[in-house]
C-alpha cells in the first residue's frame, strides 16, 4: 500500500497543511490511514489534542533518523495509506523517508524562491533513483510539485511562470492547487479536520472542503496510475 512523503527543504512551504488534508480526507472515506508526524515541532501530533481525530486515522510522532525507515515499513503493514509529514530542511531523515516512498509530494508556494528549494527536493528523489537504476535501470519514483496557497481567483504571474519552467524541465506538478483558504489555518487554530469546523466562525468551509476532496482525488489517482506501469513514471 502506498507510502506518501511531503518532503520540501523550505519551511513554511505548506508540507503540514497539505499533508493533514490528506489524512483526514481519505479518512473520511473511510480508509484507514497512518499520518507520520516526523516534523520535529510535532504539528499533527499537537493538532489531535483538539479530539477531532477521524476514527480511521493514526498519528505516529515517536520518529528519529534512526527510527523513519522502520516507523514507515510498520505502518504500511497496519494501514492501507502511509502519509509522511516531514521537517522543513535537507536533512538526512528526509532522503531515509524518500527511500521508503512510493510517491512524494513536494509543496511549494508560487514563488520563484520555493520553487528553487522544490528542486533540493527533487535532487533528492533523483539521487534514490540512481542508487536504485544500478539494479533496475527503468526505474522513477512517481512524484509530483504540490502549488500551496495560491489564489481561487486569479492565477499570478509567478506561479504561470514557475509552471511553464517545470513543463519545459519535464517536472510534474498537480492540476490541483491548495488555495489561500480561513479554512485550512482554521484546521490548526480549532484543532479540527475540515467537517467539524464551525462555519460561524470560520468563512467558506465548503469550497477550502472541495478543494481538499479535489487534492485527494488527484493523489490517488496518480498514484493508481504509477501503479499500473510499475518502474515507468507516467503520471505527467
Amino acid at each position: 500500500m502506498p507510502s506518501i512523503i511531503f518532503a520540501s527543504p523550505k519551511g513554511g512551504a505548506g508540507k503540514t497543511t497539505s499533508a493533514l488534508i490528506l489524512a483526514t480526507q481519505i479518512a473520511k472515506q473511510g480508509i484507514a490511514v497512518t499520518i507520520i508526524d516526523a516534523d520535529p515541532n510535532h504539528p499533527v501530533k499537537r493538532w489531535a489534542k483538539g479530539g477531532g481525530t477521524p476514527e480511521k486515522l493514526t498519528i505516529v510522532s515517536d520518529v528519529t533518523e534512526a527510527n523513519i525507515a522502520d516507523q514507515i515499513e510498520e505502518a504500511a503493514g497496519k494501514t492501507p495509506f502511509v502519509v509522511v509529514d516531514m521537517e522543513g530542511t535537507a536533512a538526512t531523515i528526509v532522503a531515509y523517508a524518500i527511500a521508503e516512498a512510493d510517491f512524494v509530494i513536494i509543496p511549494t508556494q508560487g514563488s520563484q524562491l520555493d520553487a528553487e528549494q522544490a528542486s533540493n527536493a527533487l535532487r533528492l528523489i533523483r539521487a534514490h533513483e540512481r542508487g536504485i537504476q544500478k539494479h533496475k535501470p527503468d526505474y522513477k519514483l512517481p512524484y509530483a510539485v504540490l502549488f500551496t496557497r495560491t489564489s481561487a481567483a486569479i492565477t499570478s504571474r509567478d506561479t504561470k511562470f514557475i509552471r511553464k519552467s517545470f513543463e519545459e524541465a519535464g517536472v510534474f506538478y498537480f492540476r490541483t492547487e491548495l488555495n489561500e483558504r480561513a479554512a485550512f489555518k482554521a484546521m490548526f487554530s480549532f484543532r479540527q479536520p475540515l467537517e467539524a469546523l464551525n462555519p460561524a466562525e470560520v468563512s467558506n468551509i465548503p469550497k477550502a472542503i472541495e478543494n481538499a476532496e479535489a487534492f485527494t482525488s488527484e493523489v490517488i489517482e496518480r498514484i493508481r496510475s504509477a501503479k499500473a506501469t510499475p518502474d515507468k513514471e507516467k503520471v505527467a
